[in-house]
């Protein structure tokens, strides 16, 4: 006779670290209760019953239980891999069911009580503060000394957890903790050196018992990704008796006498220190798999016969495996398929496969153990081979990412926000730079920043005219350039100088990188400066040259020419796409603070630098048609007509005010690009409309640098370019060559609206 079969166990959790607990249950033939906030939880299927309570709401699941005790007779309260011993403990004490003290379950959820309990107690536990604000954050860190660990004061799974190593750091960190913090505490505390141990461990009747001791891998500083762990540990036995021992006086000072814990420790130098103690099993399917493959002992049967009151069957393992986990992580980005896992499986040693994360999810960057798609489960004689039969099996598996999706660009500006200081960017609602925090260096324009903001206002002036009235058309927005065919007609302006225009809130490298990576994906041109400093090129071409994609510099007009025509030489070896000049810069602040000086030069002199190289030659900078006539006497193969972002002098009109009458006098005999207050798809069409062939845009693809990456970047890119694809589609437009002037209108008067009227007669 079964001697479950009439008794009842209420299980906290139905998510899929619970699964295997609630299997259990049910193959011991008891009635399962499962509380789970979320009515679609994979244990839903296995329970007896399902009661739809959040775990945290330690009030409303103590409420239903009690209910539930009127109804049929409880036996037992129990959960395994989740937060939620403060709930147990309260459903136990309300029910008078085997179980701890509330007092203890808190000591075991909030780390500073933890933390100041253990202490007491006189076992190790890392220097640590209680902090609530930014202020005391500072406080902390200059009591304790850096490095340390920022992380919330309860929460689980890594969650806002992060190491800080430099001052600067700390705002960011600080905010990255602060919302993960389901109750605003957060915790400071020293950061230990040494391998990592989790440890399980059942206690009853003054009774405890270590069960697995299991290696845990972490790695992604500054965050702690718990990316696996080995089972057993291949520590010594010395150490592991040491640990062993300072989990139980852990358990005994915290007051874990009657149920399972789990105990994240740290071995050091200075000896063995506590991380955390929870009282439950441990989640990362240590509990659930690799202890259970390991030693063939069912250690979910024992915390079951705990939590109803009994003594536990003996634990006497069967087998010496080695089993290991491994998390599947993956690009972020919405996840579109996984195939090949049945073929994974059937790789010898593995054990089982699961993936924690439906089709269709949108994937963050992973910082916390909650990022993972999956994980894998593997055994082997040795642990060596455990690892072999891993990587045969993610042979197997493909997974398919659309990293553009779920980008949130309201997040993207907010991290910007957060990394710039004032007085470099604001990152404005609208950069148009008419609340702009800065001038030059900077991100904003000189004096009153009139010129940047004509730059925008000059473009708003022009309306699109839709045609409705055409074939439908698919529109082919690739164009050629150079000899190169690129996808779109967008790319990124030169900008150089994160040290002194953004005060490192990037630096030079990651931002060049950011760009390469982001066009050679877009199939896009990047454009570089070679800087105002002097050697500032050789970083800036050892990135191009790393990344190998079409990239174009622009250089100072240097006094020096032979300075110049070394960097044009020395781009022509690197592969460049072409080079050119900022003809606009002979006066730029920039280099006067870096004792740069600049030079203007003739027809004659241009001619000689554009003679060095067979690279196509851009003059940058161009706002007369005086200078694009020239451009094409010089042998200049390109123009791009920019007032330099408002960044010269405070009287240049914008760019959308000169282009169209230099476009009428040289197109067709140069190549026009421009740049200048471009902000969406709409803007790249008017600038097209106005006579570009090409457009160049720079603050917004620095901003989107700043705040997300190379896929931030790529994010502007699909937006402008959907944008683009829209109007074409809309005015019936095939070609980039297509678009003329006719598909806009500036302020329309009467007399434009009966030009326009003629037009169409």
């Amino acid at each position: 006779m079964n001697t479950y079969q009439n008794k009842t166990i209420i299980i906290i959790g139905a998510g899929i670290l619970q699964v295997p607990l609630i299997k259990t249950a049910k193959s011991m033939g008891l009635f399962t209760i499962v509380f789970d906030m979320d009515s679609s939880a994979p244990g839903i299927e296995y329970a007896d019953h399902f009661i739809p309570m959040s775990t945290k709401d330690v009030e409303g699941c103590v409420r239903e239980a009690v209910k539930l005790s009127y109804l049929r007779k409880i036996d037992g309260v129990i959960t395994a891999g989740t937060d939620a011993s403060k709930t147990v403990a309260a459903i136990a004490n309300a029910l008078n069911l085997p179980g701890i003290r509330y007092s203890a379950a808190e000591a075991a959820t909030n780390k500073v009580l933890m933390r100041t309990t253990l202490a007491k107690h006189n076992i190790a536990v890392p220097k640590f503060k209680a902090i609530w604000n930014l202020q005391e954050t500072y406080k902390a860190i200059d009591e304790i000394g850096l490095p340390v660990v920022l992380k919330p004061a309860e929460n689980m799974g890594a969650r806002g957890v992060i190491k800080i190593s430099k001052r600067e750091e700390i705002p960011k960190a600080y905010h990255h903790s602060k919302k993960y913090s389901p109750t605003g505490e957060l915790i400071v505390e020293e950061f230990l050196e040494g391998p990592e141990l989790s440890i399980d461990a059942l206690a009853w009747n003054n009774n405890y018992i270590i069960t697995g001791i299991a290696d845990r891998i972490i790695t992604g500083e500054p965050y702690f990704l718990e990316i696996g762990h080995n089972m057993p540990s291949s520590l010594s036995k010395e150490i592991l008796n040491e640990a062993s021992k300072t989990m139980i006086r852990a358990m005994k000072a915290i007051g874990i006498n009657h149920g399972a814990a789990k105990g994240d420790l740290k071995f050091t130098n200075k000896g063995i220190y506590i991380g955390e103690i929870a009282a439950r099993l441990s989640g990362g399917f240590m509990s659930s798999h690799t202890y259970p493959i390991a030693s063939g002992v069912d250690l979910y049967k024992r915390a079951i016969q705990i939590a109803l009151g009994e003594e536990p069957e003996p634990i006497n393992e069967k087998f010496d495996y080695v089993c290991i986990e491994r998390g599947i992580l993956t690009r972020q980005g919405k996840l579109i398929s996984i195939n090949g896992l049945e073929e994974a499986k059937k790789v010898p040693g593995i054990c089982d496969i699961i993936i924690t994360k439906k089709i269709g999810s949108i994937l963050n960057q992973p910082t916390s153990n909650i990022d993972k798609i999956g994980h894998i489960i593997a055994k082997g004689k040795t642990l060596q081979e455990a690892i072999e039969a891993v990587e045969k099996a993610k042979q197997f598996i493909q997974i398919q990412i659309d990293e553009l999706e779920g980008i949130d660009w309201k997040q993207i500006e907010e991290n910007a926000r957060k990394k710039f200081s004032k007085d470099v960017c604001w990152v404005c609602k609208v950069c148009d730079g008419t609340n702009c925090a800065s001038g030059v260096p900077g991100m904003g324009g000189v004096g009153n920043q009139f010129s940047f903001i004509d730059n925008i206002r000059s473009l708003q002036e022009y309306k699109i005219i839709p045609r409705y009235i055409h074939p439908e058309v698919e529109p082919d927005i690739t164009i050629e350039l150079f000899g190169k065919k690129i996808d779109s007609p967008i790319m990124i302006a030169p900008m150089t100088g994160a040290s002194t225009n953004l005060k490192d809130a990037i630096t030079e490298k990651e931002m060049i990188e950011y760009f390469l990576k982001a066009t050679i994906t877009e199939n896009s041109i990047t454009w570089v400066g070679d800087g105002a400093s002097i050697d500032k090129y050789k970083l800036i071409y050892s990135e191009v040259e790393r990344h190998a994609g079409n990239t174009i510099v622009i250089l100072k007009p240097r006094e020096s020419t032979e300075e110049i025509i070394s960097r044009i030489q020395l781009a022509e070896q690197l592969g460049f796409t072409a080079v050119g000049m900022d003809i606009d810069a002979i006066q730029f602040k920039t280099m006067s603070l870096r004792n740069q000086k600049g030079k203007a030069r003739s027809i004659q002199e241009l001619k000689e630098i554009i003679a060095s190289t067979k690279l196509p030659f851009i003059l940058k900078g161009i706002v007369s048609i005086h200078d694009a006539i020239a451009a094409i006497e010089v042998g200049a193969k390109a123009i791009v007509v920019s007032n330099h972002g408002g960044r010269i002098l405070d009287t240049i009109p914008g760019t959308a005010r000169i282009l169209p009458e230099i476009a009428k006098e040289v197109k067709g005999h140069i190549t026009i690009l421009a740049d200048g207050g471009i902000r969406s798809g709409s803007d790249v069409f008017k600038m097209l409309c106005l006579g570009a062939e090409g457009v160049l845009i720079g603050r917004p693809f620095l901003i989107a640098a700043v705040g997300g990456g190379d896929l931030a970047i790529r994010h502007l890119f699909k937006l402008y370019k959907e944008e683009l694809i829209k109007i074409m589609k809309i005015c019936g437009i095939e070609k980039i060559s297509d678009i003329n002037s006719s598909f806009i209108r500036i302020n329309l008067s009467s007399f434009e609206h009966s030009f326009l009227r003629k037009s169409y007669s």
